[in-house]
């Protein structure tokens, strides 16, 4: 496996990382990766296949009460 180093990386920025990697339990190496990750993976990704797995992950997350009118109302708010 291939080895990085990153320089320069702002305060701010590691220490998201940093809080995130705790939340999930993993180090904070382990965190970018997964972050790597799942950045390049969603950049691979159509809007439309974005859109489409947005909405089934609406459909089998609890509590996630955002639906495409209220989103299109948000949206279309004051642009009368």
């Amino acid at each position: 496996m291939a080895t990085l180093t990153i320089k320069n990386l702002p305060d701010e920025l590691y220490a998201k990382l940093a809080k995130t990697a705790k939340r999930h339990r993993r180090s904070i190496n382990s965190e970018a990766i997964v972050q790597l990750e799942e950045g390049l993976r969603s950049e691979n990704l159509s809007s439309e296949a974005l859109l489409e797995q947005i909405r089934q992950n609406r459909l089998t997350l609890e509590g996630v009460w955002l639906t495409d009118e209220l989103l299109d109302e948000a949206k279309n708010e004051g642009r009368h």
